[in-house]
């Protein structure tokens, strides 16, 4: 039963976060981003959350459109790893932005709270 309602409570977490981004609620992106989380962008750069936080507050990453598909979720006791689509459509550092990214994202449970620590993207090319 844990491993369901881990299962459901990592769905929902993925569901804010994504909001959160395509609305730019930097507050709840703080919540669910652990302080020492560590990216990689899809073009190979790798960031801070700071640097994540900065780009929203700046403007500088401002996506319309985030549609996930093909989401795969595994749980290992106080982590899950998760691979998912991403289709995005918007700006990133004066340049649009329309494709498709396959993410991988790994949640840590930190005192009952669920946060993000790592992620990674790769661009999905076109046919």
């Amino acid at each position: 039963m844990i491993v369901m309602e881990n299962k459901k409570q990592i769905e929902e977490c993925e569901k804010k976060l994504l909001d959160a981004f395509g609305s730019k609620d930097l507050k709840t992106i703080d919540k669910l981003i652990h302080d020492h989380a560590l990216f990689v962008y899809p073009n190979g750069l790798p960031v801070t959350k700071e640097m994540v936080m900065e780009n929203y507050r700046s403007g500088n990453s401002a996506f319309s459109t985030i549609i996930p598909s093909d989401q795969i979720i595994n749980l290992f006791e106080d982590t899950a790893v998760v691979s998912l689509n991403l289709e995005l459509k918007g700006n990133y550092h004066e340049q649009l932005v329309s494709a498709e990214f396959r993410y991988i994202r790994v949640w840590k449970l930190f005192n009952g709270n669920w946060k993000v620590i790592t992620v990674s993207g790769v661009p999905i090319p076109k046919p």
